[in-house]
């Protein structure tokens, strides 16, 4: 085809295909200085809904690996989730799950109830943590705990500096993220609240919430 053949649609094909051949090779580029690996601490905060079902889709990766991976829930534990039940029945060789919260504390109206179990959930946390054959640690809901005071932020610091193997990820979810932990973590994100069903009167659903 000569240039004079060369149509509007045959030149921006061309112009595109030369647009992402040149961020190609700057993604290359970025991607052949990219050789390390290392354990994260990854956090999901923010007032929108995701942060633990994300957690969740990291386990799920880390089970399709082959890579044994646990979870601790600090609130939920009292909750008949879907992620629990698959996760229990299909998947215990890959993932320990561990369900040590009772429930919102406004469901248990029992401060000091609510201490001992957020602190039992922290005692099994670091003895997986430790444990350099798990490759991954959900959290889940650490943050709210965090937030009542139930556990110290500096305690959970200092062991997630200090005693986390080098290539165990641990993942931290919950809304109200503490600044100092934000500032620890590799890897943060917020999820942004737009718009939520609660606020139109409609329940908590199986296979959306829970």
């Amino acid at each position: 085809m000569t240039d004079t053949d060369a149509t509007p649609e045959t030149e921006e094909l061309a112009r595109h295909a030369a647009k992402m051949a040149k961020k190609k090779a700057a993604r290359d580029k970025i991607m052949a200085g990219k050789e390390g690996e290392k354990g994260l601490i990854i956090v999901h905060t923010g007032a929108g809904k995701g942060k633990s079902s994300s957690g969740f889709g990291m386990i799920l990766r880390c089970i399709a690996h082959g890579m044994p991976c646990a979870v601790v829930q600090f609130i939920k534990g009292a909750w008949d989730t879907g992620e629990r039940r698959l996760l229990t029945t299909h998947f215990a060789d890959l993932c320990q799950f561990h369900a040590m919260g009772e429930g919102f504390t406004w469901e248990t109206q029992d401060k000091a109830r609510d201490i001992a179990a957020a602190k039992a959930g922290w005692e099994k946390a670091k003895e997986l943590i430790r444990d350099p054959s798990i490759r991954l640690v959900l959290l889940d809901e650490i943050n709210i705990a965090l937030r009542y005071g139930y556990l110290d932020l500096d305690e959970v610091l200092a062991f997630l500096a200090e005693e986390k193997p080098p290539l165990t990820h641990a993942v931290l979810t919950g809304r109200n993220a503490a600044e100092a932990l934000i500032e620890a973590a590799d890897l943060v994100t917020e999820m942004t609240l737009v718009k939520h069903p609660f606020r139109a009167g409609i329940k908590a659903q199986a296979g959306v919430e829970f």
